[in-house]
């Protein structure tokens, strides 16, 4: 997966953030900061693409948890 794709993913998962009505949207935002800064080392190919694959999943669902 493409460093591009990653930080589109990023920062379409923020703006979908600052959409939601019944969220604190700071708590949000610091989630997935944390989740991407946890997953920022991974090498295994499958695993990031799993993860990217997931985040889209979550965020095509409008369902980002």
């Amino acid at each position: 997966m493409s460093r591009q794709s990653i930080l589109k993913l990023y920062k379409d998962i923020l703006r979908y953030g600052e959409t939601l009505r019944f969220t604190n949207k700071g708590y949000f935002r610091h989630r997935i900061r944390v989740a991407f800064k946890d997953n920022k080392d991974l090498t295994d190919e499958a695993m990031v693409d799993f993860q990217l694959k997931k985040g889209m999943k979550l965020l095509e669902a409008k369902r980002v948890v």
